[in-house]
């Protein structure tokens, strides 16, 4: 109802003498003027930006090599929070990107991880895995991430799309799961496609491609990349808080400049492909094909608001093989920010600074690699987990009769249920023992049984409550466990990882710039990664995704 309506109304129900009438149209009257003065001020565009596996500590250990107008323009322009983080224990790339619009964690979105197993079969399940889609264009294989079934809550964009199918929900990324999860169940995601250097959706959300990402495959801007070196933006000395080059722990190509594409190849092949998504170039892509779903579907454009989500994944590829403490990794992180400040430049051109929302976060921090701690006199370690695993089973078969008895299920252990069933012996004592013996292996810390994450009795136990949610009794394992600070599981020598509820894991950017929105200010209060659902759900005037378990952030009005 608009307001000469309202008027309109009110004045016959004034004539005709229904006072109780016009006592609710008053009522009415006053909640559609709030809802459109909340309407005329909310912006036209929310852009998510996902920098996966970038610690908070690296953001302010550069910040004076930063461009001005990148990530300098959250820090000095728009609002950061020092202490922002991640509420749960298993901090990994599909968990976070499902927590970020859900403002829910894995306990409620059923996303405990990249992977796990069928509780009764075994099978390994994939995070965004759905054998009934498949990508447009482009084969599919058979743990291919191709859908949002396995996301048991509601985001942010569905939420949207749910007030007013107008609003338009975009999610891209290099990582099929940094895509379809932002992207919710009524999104649009585009995931990069390695084997051609493409974008592609699947047929969960449409049978063919609209007319602009067609042409933006056709001009093929990753082949422009072939033979292409990636080259440090800023002289040697500059890089000396950081890890030289070559480190024995360091994966493959541990050392700048670095070229795309092997020796031998001719043309642009999938290596090279694949090669673009541990370089700034993936990551340049990826927001060349953001700019182009602003274009192609108009985003911003009109009074029903749009959401698009951007994750550039190169920067965790590259701190996966060198860790966050490396040079390269110092290098990548000033490369996306050169990236990102022509990125939102271009927002500002294009949908204009008075009419979007930019908030930029992370799924994850990054753990230090063992080597480097242990040079720094810090206990650490690498654990083979086949290893731990037979130690297991050899130990469980002593007491419960031979056979393989458990599993690894993303931060769990899965008790065998058809292997209990013949035994006849209760997955519960199973567990129990399992969880025994597991502690007593290096570099393991705690470890909680389902019987204990089923009720309260341990929940001021240590890291109890964060465990727990990471943990969904339908899905997960039985028992739950972490490492020790600065251990991980390796089965070699390289790299370093994350996954812990450790604050080189959880500590991640939440930064907001907005300048109708959002007041310049550097906010000290811990939140988490939860909090910013609801509060763009505030700004936007719609309600919050119905699991989200975050509050409002402490954010002043402009």
């Amino acid at each position: 109802m608009n307001l000469p309506s309202c008027t309109r109304l009110w004045r016959t129900c004034a004539a005709l003498g229904l006072a109780s009438s016009l006592t609710l149209l008053l009522q009415a009257c006053a909640n559609d003027t709030t809802t459109l003065a909340q309407s005329a001020s909310r912006p036209r565009l929310v852009v998510l930006i996902v920098v996966d596996g970038l610690p908070q500590r690296q953001v302010t250990a550069y910040r004076d090599q930063l461009a001005p107008d990148g990530l300098a323009r959250f820090l000095d322009r728009g609002a950061w929070f020092s202490q922002a983080h991640y509420g749960y224990a298993f901090t990994v790339t599909a968990a976070g990107h499902a927590t970020m619009l859900s403002g829910a964690y894995p306990h409620r979105t059923g996303i405990i991880g990249n992977e796990w197993r069928d509780q009764q079969s075994g099978e390994t399940q994939y995070c965004t895995g759905d054998a009934s889609a498949t990508y447009i264009g482009h084969a599919t294989a058979l743990l291919d991430g191709t859908s949002p079934k396995n996301l048991k809550a509601e985001t942010l964009g569905d939420v949207l799309k749910r007030v007013d199918a107008r609003s338009k929900v975009i999610a891209v990324s290099g990582k099929d799961r940094g895509a379809i999860l932002p992207a919710g169940k009524t999104g649009t995601a585009y995931m990069y496609m390695s084997q051609t250097g493409q974008f592609a959706a699947s047929t969960y959300s449409m049978r063919q491609h609209p007319e602009w990402v067609e042409a933006f495959n056709q001009r093929r801007l990753a082949d422009a990349w072939f033979k292409t070196t990636w080259m440090p933006l800023l002289p040697e000395a500059a890089y000396s808080r950081s890890l030289p080059d070559n480190q024995p722990w360091y994966g493959a190509g541990g050392r700048l400049p670095s070229t795309m594409g092997t020796a031998a190849a001719r043309r642009p092949d999938a290596a090279f492909y694949s090669q673009l998504l541990r370089s700034p170039f993936g990551d340049a892509l990826t927001l060349d094909f953001a700019r182009a779903a602003i274009g192609g579907e108009h985003l911003g454009e009109d009074d029903a608001p749009d959401l698009l989500a951007v994750s550039l994944s190169g920067h965790d590829y590259v701190n996966h093989l060198y860790s966050a403490e490396s040079r390269l990794s110092h290098d990548h992180l000033l490369q996306v920010d050169r990236l990102l400040q022509q990125f939102l430049r271009d927002l500002d051109r294009v949908v204009g600074p008075d009419n979007y929302i930019a908030v930029l976060t992370a799924d994850h921090g990054f753990m230090p690699a063992p080597e480097a701690s242990a040079a720094a006199g810090i206990e650490s370690g690498r654990i083979d987990n086949a290893k731990v695993l037979a130690h297991l089973d050899e130990s469980l078969g002593q007491r419960f009769g031979k056979g393989r008895w458990v599993s690894v299920s993303a931060s769990s252990l899965l008790v065998n249920r058809r292997l209990a069933a013949q035994t006849g012996v209760a997955i519960d004592d199973v567990a129990e023992e399992a969880r025994r013996l597991l502690l007593l292996q290096p570099g393991f810390s705690r470890a909680y049984t389902r019987r204990e994450l089923m009720n309260d009795e341990l929940r001021d136990a240590p890291f109890f409550d964060a465990m727990r949610k990471s943990w969904h009794p339908d899905i997960s394992g039985d028992v739950q466990f972490i490492l020790k600070p600065r251990w991980m599981f390796a089965s070699g020598a390289t790299g370093t990882t994350h996954g812990s509820p450790y604050d080189y894991d959880t500590h991640v950017p939440i930064m907001f710039y907005g300048p109708r929105w959002v007041r310049p200010a550097r906010v000290d209060t811990r939140v988490e990664v939860v909090d910013i659902a609801p509060t763009l759900a505030r700004w936007l005037a719609v309600p919050a995704p119905s699991a989200s378990e975050g509050h409002l952030l402490p954010l002043a009005p402009p």
